[in-house]
């Protein structure tokens, strides 16, 4: 689902030191510094108690090209984009970034940005921009560009960076976006950061982890969520606004996506993610119950910081009711087939309710609202995402 922007200072979060193997030699990372080193490892590491772990498949069997995007124009309503999802470890503030890419304007591809601050400042863009060639110095297409903001995968499932040249986005709040009370002349703010960032988590393909999430995947509900795959990151980078320029470590969750992606019938979801100090993390997304009656895509996981993903579903949902600018408490359990049962709870510290400005969406079309929290999981905290879509008629306006 698209997102939007939000803006605002922040401090420099705190750093935590691990200790890994990489290449069968020790380093000491810190915060997000060298990860690319840390978790490009395809070897054994040691988590941050000192104890050996499993290696991490970080392709989870994906071919290197599937890293790649199209190197020309591809078939009738084909998508080929790219988006994270970023916190700052500490919640000073979170972004969303994405490059939405249709065969119907492959020349001119679509930018969303949201920076969000916890003040409630929304720093956010919605442009069509200049594509560019994918093609990088050795002929492969691992570049993306939509004016300003550019995607780079440095080295495929282990490094990506994302820049953004100084641009003047638009400073919006959580509140005008929750009231759909967009100024004609909202203040500008020259924006501008980069991004490095290295998978700690092996992928999540959609569709894959469970018979019935791969039945679910294969009808009607998989058209919703299209070929996709999505990952847990570290990330490190720098954020600039009117020329102040801030160094930051945090997570990120990257989603990319290719081929067609249908949106009339749509009629809601809930998706969450995020990454633990340790190196634990957790995902899901899920749809509500039908009138029908019938299944609907609940595909969750559980990883405990090495080897694979442990597939999961969702038995308690924060379904979205009201519209929150911050401070929504949410809880969510997800169980494994074999009843291990995990709590993860939170608030959120800053909530976007989504608007396109330039995409037409169907007209029975839910509320969309993407936000971030920060999560508490047994004794550990990390800052991560939600995203949720509800009907109008079915929440507390």
């Amino acid at each position: 689902m698209p997102s939007h922007p939000i803006l605002s200072p922040f401090a420099l979060g705190r750093r935590q030191a691990l200790t890994v193997l990489a290449g069968g030699a020790a380093s000491t990372v810190l915060g997000g510094h060298h990860f690319n080193q840390a978790w490009a490892a395809s070897g054994s590491e040691s988590n941050a108690s000192g104890s050996s772990n499993m290696a991490i498949d970080l392709t989870g069997g994906l071919p290197v090209e599937r890293e790649y995007f199209y190197g020309e124009k591809p078939g009738p309503e084909v998508r080929d984009a790219a988006n994270v999802w970023l916190e700052e470890e500490n919640g000073a503030f979170a972004m969303r970034i994405g490059i939405e890419h249709v065969a119907e304007e492959w020349d001119t591809p679509e930018l969303w940005l949201d920076i969000a601050f916890p003040d409630g400042r929304v720093i956010s863009g919605r442009e069509y921009g200049a594509g560019g060639s994918p093609f990088d110095a050795d002929g492969k297409p691992t570049i993306k560009r939509c004016g300003p903001l550019r995607y780079h995968c440095i080295e495929p499932f282990k490094h990506w960076k994302i820049t953004f040249d100084p641009h003047a986005v638009r400073e919006l709040t959580a509140q005008q976006l929750i009231d759909q009370a967009i100024p004609d002349e909202p203040p500008m703010r020259e924006t501008a950061f980069e991004i490095d960032y290295y998978p700690a988590v092996p992928p999540l393909i959609s569709g894959t982890l469970t018979s019935a999430s791969r039945e679910a995947m294969s009808g009607e509900q998989g058209t919703f969520i299209s070929p996709r795959y999505e990952q847990l990151c570290r990330a490190e980078g720098w954020l600039s606004l009117d020329g102040d320029r801030q160094d930051f470590s945090g997570q990120i969750l990257r989603i990319k996506r290719q081929g067609v992606r249908k949106f009339e019938g749509f009629w809601g979801h809930c998706w969450m993610s995020a990454l633990f100090p340790s190196g634990r993390g957790f995902g899901v997304n899920t749809f509500p119950p039908r009138d029908d009656g019938k299944p609907t895509f609940n595909e969750g996981f559980i990883f405990d910081g090495s080897g694979a993903l442990i597939p999961a579903r969702a038995v308690e949902i924060p379904w979205m009711e009201r519209l929150y600018a911050s401070g929504e408490p949410i809880k969510l359990v997800l169980e494994t087939a074999d009843g291990r049962r995990e709590t993860i709870e939170g608030e959120t510290f800053i909530n976007c309710r989504s608007v396109t400005n330039n995409t037409v969406m169907p007209e029975n079309w839910p509320i969309v609202q993407q936000a971030h929290a920060r999560y508490r999981w047994d004794d550990e905290e990390a800052t991560g995402m939600i995203e949720r879509s509800t009907f109008a008629e079915k929440m507390k306006l």
